[in-house]
């Protein structure tokens, strides 16, 4: 005589289970934020589901302990990063989410272009002499700067900075010492992965190390 055992699904199995009864969904050329601790990567999603995804990256992916994807949508979902490889990696959501809302795009913002925040000194060129500025984000068509000295709304200007391509670009808007331009030229999602990758990398490289400050007390013993 056969008895049936009663058998409890382990770990692997319910998370196996569960993966086989979320549907995925392939999103062709669906850009979006990655956001790992406070930088933000370009990346394009290549499939999702309610439980996660994978993405197509531009350059490494790096380490950090805090992990999202936002979406045009302005949607923001805190993942875990659990492969990576040749250039794509794959994100597990920490709770379900809706994948419904992310294929039709809706949302507050759906149609804004994505902006990363970056943080860049550069100079404007314009009918005057060089302007100190500071680019504060970045999208694939127009950015942020802020700036001391007073722009005219649809004022022409050339934008220099070591690392970035010359950018010729227009004041759409401004608010007190920020103002919103429209670059004439779009970059391209390679371009402009490239260009955020460099400037945080670069940032990283010149931010002090905090192992290598010397306390104040024994600073001071030591004069």
């Amino acid at each position: 005589m056969h008895i049936a055992r009663d058998h409890t699904p382990s770990e692997a199995e319910t998370l196996d289970l569960e993966e086989r009864r979320a549907p995925r969904f392939t999103l062709l050329i669906r850009t979006a934020k990655l956001i790992i601790e406070d930088r933000q990567y370009l990346c394009v999603v290549r499939d999702i589901s309610m439980t996660g995804a994978s993405i197509k990256s531009f350059h490494p992916v790096p380490e950090g302990k805090r992990t999202a994807l936002e979406f045009p949508t302005g949607d923001v979902y805190p993942a875990e990063m659990v492969w990576q490889k040749d250039g794509e990696a794959g994100f597990q959501f920490h709770t379900p989410i809706d994948v419904e809302d992310i294929i039709m795009a809706t949302g507050e913002y759906p149609k804004r272009d994505l902006r990363f925040d970056v943080e860049l000194p550069l100079q404007i060129e314009g009918d005057s002499l060089p302007i100190p500025a500071q680019l504060a984000n970045v999208s694939r068509q127009g950015g942020l700067i802020h700036c001391d000295t007073a722009l005219a709304i649809g004022q022409p200007l050339r934008i220099k900075a070591p690392g970035l391509p010359d950018i010729e670009a227009r004041v759409r808007w401004r608010k007190g010492q920020a103002y919103g331009l429209v670059l004439d030229t779009t970059f391209s999602l390679v371009d402009l992965a490239a260009l955020i990758d460099r400037l945080h990398s670069r940032n990283a490289r010149a931010a002090p190390n905090p192992a290598c400050r010397q306390p104040a007390a024994t600073a001071r013993q030591s004069t």
